[in-house]
């Protein structure tokens, strides 16, 4: 099988390629300057590739200034736009296309699973709407893959909320009643093997783990973990201040359900934070 990766250099990209390469896969990414190039080289860069799975996007975790919500939107509708149009002129098209998306896509009062429609109106799910609207333009099996946060101990957000735990100084954020959906690394990676070798695939997939917590919630049982008091309580206007509308990410949050991957049968690992936190703090 042949799978072609944009935004491969990321966390997320990475993993996937190991494991695709240990199961035996050709492998190889879709980078920046393959679309910069041109959409002629681009479309010779897909010939008789398989499976296309679209991951590239600027970092969230940075102050939304007007400059910079520009890159976060234009990195991920406009280089979706320009992989979907190769696609579709390409002669030979691959057989299935995994484009990324985020559960902040959904409001923050509702419990959703992926035929829920209570979406959110702000910015971040401004993009993740633009952003399935432009995968779903391919004239080819599309899957739309709703992220949730992916916990790793070494990269993406976990590093950065464990630290102040471990020195003694974490504890909430805001009020602590905001929803906290996550999925460990091996599960999200195993989610998307299991989407792939699902020929009746859905189209939409919630990646989250199929039990949510509040951030209180997380805070405690991760300083009960690693023997650490959780007295602090860090206001909203702390990240406010840091950054900006962007502090959406960190004090609102998403009550989400993997409502599709559980009706398939799959098993999730790590289902609970209890059992995540395990490897983790190690």
């Amino acid at each position: 099988m042949k799978i072609a990766i944009s935004g491969a250099s990321g966390f997320i990209g990475k993993r996937l390629t190991d494991k695709f390469n240990e199961l035996g896969f050709t492998v190889f990414s879709l980078s920046r300057f393959d679309f910069d190039k041109g959409e002629e080289i681009l479309i010779q860069k897909i010939k008789d590739c398989d499976i296309i799975i679209n991951l590239a996007g600027a970092p969230i975790a940075k102050r939304w200034t007007k400059a910079y919500k520009k890159v976060l939107y234009d990195s991920r509708i406009l280089t979706t736009r320009i992989l979907v149009d190769a696609i579709n002129k390409s002669n030979a098209k691959p057989k299935l296309l995994m484009s990324a998306s985020a559960i902040g896509i959904y409001d923050s009062q509702n419990k959703h699973d992926e035929i829920s429609q209570n979406f959110s109106d702000n910015f971040l799910a401004t993009i993740c709407k633009d952003w399935e609207a432009e995968a779903m333009k391919a004239q080819i099996n599309t899957v739309i893959l709703r992220f949730s946060v992916v916990l790793d101990k070494k990269d993406g957000a976990f590093p950065k909320m464990y630290l102040p735990f471990k020195y003694g100084c974490g504890g909430k954020i805001g009020s602590g009643k905001q929803w906290f959906s996550w999925i460990y690394i091996d599960d999200l990676v195993n989610a998307i093997i299991h989407i792939i070798n699902n020929e009746q695939r859905h189209t939409v997939y919630n990646l989250s783990a199929p039990k949510s917590l509040t951030n209180k919630e997380f805070a405690e049982v991760l300083s009960a973990k690693i023997n650490k008091h959780a007295f602090f309580n860090v206001p909203e206007f702390v990240f406010k201040i840091l950054y900006g509308e962007g502090s959406i990410v960190i004090t609102e949050g998403q009550n989400v359900v993997p409502q599709r991957l559980l009706d398939e049968g799959f098993v999730f690992e790590y289902e609970t934070i209890e059992k995540t936190i395990e490897p983790l703090t190690k």
